[in-house]
């Protein structure tokens, strides 16, 4: 069923002929793609419900999911199970960040960084803050985890209905929770899961540049 779905994502897609290199390069790092990741616990997890897991999701079962509580035009808020998530976006202020361009037209770096988010474009948003309250207890997404992913989408609109494609999911076992969002865009969709593991904080996955 999800390869399907994918399949008619890709559907109703459609993207300039032109490749994103043909204009300019891609600086951005493969380090924290899916294929790179190690534990198979958490690969497994992630392959059943990601699109760079996609060829290895034939035969998973999905993992269980919390529900949407409250969306808005910058925040999107989960709950369940004493689990309580939230992402807020932020507005993107290109006075206060550097810069740089390629071939004086494409925006490649952001203070210094290259960056996830319409790349080559200015950003409009930031992900100003990712929260976990799990059983009173908080936790956050460290900032360097965030800093260089942009213009978040957090609900669409299909036939009338509000929907989204992001979505928190819980490891068979209950110790791993994963934060998943995907940004849709022309050229290269990219997606985030950040990983929770008993309570604490412990890496993301970054996929990028598929669904041109």
């Amino acid at each position: 069923m999800r390869f399907i779905c994918f399949l008619s994502f890709l559907t109703v897609v459609t993207f300039p002929a032109i490749a994103q290199d043909d204009l300019y390069p891609d600086y951005r790092s493969k380090r924290e793609i899916f294929t790179r990741i190690i534990e198979k616990d958490i690969r497994s997890d992630i392959a059943a419900f990601s699109m760079g897991g996609i060829e290895e999701s034939v035969g998973k079962l999905p993992l269980r999911s919390l529900p949407v509580k409250a969306t808005g035009a910058d925040f999107i808020k989960f709950e369940g199970e004493g689990i309580e998530v939230s992402i807020k976006a932020g507005v993107f202020e290109p006075l206060k960040h550097k810069l740089g361009y390629y071939d004086e037209k494409y925006l490649v770096k952001i203070d210094n960084k290259p960056f996830f988010g319409d790349y080559s474009k200015i950003p409009r948003t930031t992900i100003q803050e990712v929260r976990v309250i799990i059983n009173r207890d908080t936790i956050y997404v460290p900032q360097a985890a965030l800093s260089d992913l942009y213009n978040p989408i957090f609900t669409y609109k299909e036939r009338g209905v509000e929907k989204s494609y992001n979505n928190v999911f819980i490891s068979g076992d209950g110790k791993r929770m994963y934060i998943y969002m995907l940004k849709r865009e022309t050229g290269g969709s990219y997606e985030v899961t950040w990983i929770f593991q008993d309570k604490k904080y412990l890496k993301r996955v970054v996929d990028f540049g598929f669904l041109k």
